[in-house]
C-alpha cells in the first residue's frame, strides 16, 4: 500500500463535463451534463490547505461553461491558491475580464494550425474565434501557452503550429499524443472514432514534422518555447508505432499521482486524467478521500508498473522535487 498523502502540489479540478467544442477526440460535449457544486469546492478548501497545495487547474469540459467558477475562482484564491486555466479558448475573448482578475496562466488548446484542420478536429468553424481570445489575452499580460493533441488531422502541420504560436505571441506550446487507450477518458461512452489515431501511413507525415521542428525550431527546444525535448517528442512517434504493433509499448516515466489529483466534476477522484479513481469526496474531505485504502493501493499499483492502463498512456507527468 502506499503512503499516505501529506502534500500535493497540484489539482485539477473539472469544473463542468459540460463543453462548447465538439472535439472528435472527446464525449463531453455529446453526453456531458455535470457541474461541480459550489459547495464541494468549499468542502475542499480545508483538504487543500492541508494538502500545501500550490495550484489548481480549472478544466473540463469547458469551465468558462461554469455558471459560477468566478466565485469558484474567488474562493480558491483566498486561500492563496494560484489558479491555471486550460480552455478551448472560444469564450476566453468574451470572458477575459474574469480571468485575468482571477487567473495566473492560461493554456488553450489548439489542435490546428488553419480554420480547415481546425474545423475537421474541433467540430467548429471557430479558429478565428479562438485565435481572437487567444491574442486578447496576451494583450492583457497573460501568460498564455498552447497545447496540441497530435492526432491523424494534424500530423503534417505540428511545424505550422509552432509557427503559428510564435505568431499568436503566447509563451510556448506543448505537445501531447491524442489518446485513444483509455475509453473511459474525456467523456467516453465508447472507444474513440477512428479518425484520431494515427494508421501506418501516417507515420512518415509525422516523422517528417518532428525532423522539420528539430531542423528548423531548434532555439525553441533549446529555450523551452517548446515544452517538450526531442526525446519526448520521439515519443509521440513511438507511441503511435507501439499502437499499430510496431513498436513495444512502453510505460512513460509518471509520479503523477503521488504529486496531484484529478477531482471531477461529480465529486469522483482520479489519480490521473487517465485512470479512474475508486472514491468520491465525502464528509471527510479530500485528505481522508486521497487516503482511503483503496486510493492507496491503487497508487502503490501505479508506482510498481502493475497497472496496463499506464503502458498505453500518452502523458509523461514528472514532478521534480519541491
Amino acid at each position: 500500500m502506499a503512503p499516505e498523502l501529506v502534500q500535493l502540489r497540484l489539482v485539477t479540478l473539472y469544473l463542468t463535463e459540460r463543453c462548447n467544442s465538439r472535439c472528435v477526440s472527446c464525449d463531453y460535449w455529446r453526453h456531458g451534463r455535470q457541474d461541480m457544486a459550489l459547495a464541494t469546492v468549499q468542502q475542499l478548501l480545508p483538504g487543500l490547505k492541508a494538502l500545501g497545495v500550490e495550484q489548481v487547474l480549472l478544466s473540463g469540459g469547458e469551465p468558462l461553461l461554469h455558471p459560477h467558477w468566478v466565485e469558484m475562482a474567488t474562493l480558491l484564491r483566498a486561500q492563496g491558491l494560484k489558479l491555471w486555466l486550460l480552455t478551448a479558448g472560444l469564450a476566453l475573448a468574451k470572458q477575459l475580464d474574469d480571468v485575468a482578475r482571477h487567473v495566473e496562466q492560461v493554456t488553450v488548446s489548439l489542435d490546428g494550425a488553419t480554420a480547415a484542420s481546425y474545423a475537421r478536429i474541433r467540430g467548429l468553424d471557430a479558429f478565428e474565434v479562438v485565435c481572437a481570445g487567444v491574442r486578447a489575452a496576451v494583450r492583457a499580460g497573460l501568460p498564455v501557452t498552447l497545447r496540441v493533441t497530435v492526432q491523424r488531422g494534424n500530423v503534417a502541420e505540428l511545424p505550422a503550429l509552432v509557427r503559428l504560436a510564435h505568431g499568436l505571441g503566447v509563451n510556448g506550446i506543448s505537445f501531447l499524443a491524442a489518446d485513444v487507450a483509455h475509453d473511459e477518458a474525456f467523456g467516453r461512452q465508447a472507444p474513440a472514432p477512428d479518425g484520431v489515431a494515427l494508421r501506418p501511413e501516417d507515420l512518415p507525415l509525422l516523422a517528417a514534422s518532428l525532423d522539420a521542428i528539430e531542423q528548423t525550431h531548434a532555439d525553441d527546444l533549446a529555450g523551452g518555447f517548446i515544452a517538450e525535448s526531442p526525446a519526448k517528442l520521439r515519443r509521440i512517434e513511438a507511441h503511435a508505432r507501439a499502437r499499430l504493433g510496431l513498436g513495444p509499448l512502453t510505460a512513460p516515466r509518471c509520479n503523477a499521482p503521488a504529486h496531484s489529483a484529478v477531482i471531477e466534476a461529480d465529486g469522483r477522484l482520479r489519480p490521473c486524467f487517465f485512470i479512474g479513481g475508486t472514491q468520491r469526496l465525502g464528509a471527510g474531505g479530500l485528505e481522508a478521500a486521497l487516503n482511503a485504502p483503496a486510493e492507496r493501493r491503487l497508487r502503490a499499483a501505479i508506482a510498481a508498473g502493475a497497472q496496463a492502463a499506464c503502458e498505453r498512456c500518452v502523458c509523461a507527468k514528472w514532478f521534480a522535487p519541491a
